[in-house]
């Protein structure tokens, strides 16, 4: 089931209320879920299944994605004002340094919160921030164009469009590798948590200028990449395990972007093994 929790936060300004919407979910070590920008917590629901076995899971709404308000207007949307949100997250909700896995954007602030030792373990599948002015300029350039159009596509169409798999894959085949497994509500779902995204702007204006550099220590950290991203390309791993050289390299064979979708089975085991 679905909550929220409200907390407050640091700021130049003074101490800022945050709202985070988050669903809880299993026993055993406490392991937080961080979706992509533009995406929402339910990237995660072909894994929380498997995960709920072995790890008391909490997906989070990241700041102005899903049903999370963007931050307030003291607190940017940069590395550190979500790194100290998600650090709040944690002790509003007594997590005493969970594990931590994170896709993309929610990749970077995972070994962010490795690098700050707020966490005990960090698994982060295609992380943002090891790529070359290039790469990261076209991945923001296609980034805002799916934007663009989930904005201004009716919701009529894009229902219309993900009742078949050439709908689906039409949506959604950047950042999945098998886009005709994700059901049509979730392909539904996801396009519009694209397009009423409000921290959308911020967080990718915010994105410019990060280059992650510094090696995480003190905590285990697993990177996987899928083999078949489109968007962050795989050679971007290897960038990962020369700036984090005691991160464990893994690579995902038929997955995308996103590839919690792709391969359930196999993104589970990376994540219960990362979080021993």
């Amino acid at each position: 089931m679905s909550a929220t929790v409200t907390y407050q936060v640091p700021s130049p300004r003074g101490p800022q209320s945050v709202t985070l919407s988050y669903a809880r979910v299993g026993r055993g070590e406490p392991l937080l879920l961080l979706h992509g920008i533009g995406h929402h917590r339910q990237a995660w629901d072909p894994v929380v299944d498997i995960l709920a076995t072995e790890r008391e899971v909490i997906a989070v709404d990241l700041p102005g994605f899903g049903a999370s308000p963007a931050l307030p207007d003291g607190l940017d949307h940069d590395l550190p004002a979500m790194t100290a949100a998600l650090g709040g997250l944690c002790e509003a909700l007594e997590l005493d340094r969970p594990h931590v896995a994170g896709n993309s954007l929610g990749g970077l602030l995972a070994l962010e919160m490795g690098r700050a030792r707020l966490v005990r373990s960090v698994t982060a599948l295609s992380p943002a921030g090891f790529w070359t002015q290039a790469e990261r300029r076209y991945a923001f350039t296609v980034l805002s164009a799916m934007r663009g159009i989930a904005g201004r596509m009716p919701v009529r169409v894009v229902e219309g469009l993900a009742r078949s798999a050439v709908g689906r894959t039409m949506l959604t085949s950047t950042i999945y590798a098998r886009p005709g497994r994700r059901t049509p509500e979730a392909v539904v779902a996801e396009t519009r948590a694209l397009a009423e995204a409000t921290g959308f702007a911020r967080t990718l204006w915010a994105g410019g200028s990060v280059q992650f550099t510094e090696d995480v220590r003190g905590v285990p950290v697993t990177v996987a990449w899928g083999a078949r991203d489109r968007l962050l390309v795989p050679r971007q791993g290897v960038r990962a395990k020369q700036i984090i050289p005691r991160a464990r390299l893994v690579r995902l064979p038929g997955c995308g972007h996103v590839p919690m979708n792709d391969d359930p089975a196999l993104v589970a085991r990376v994540l219960l093994d990362g979080s021993r």
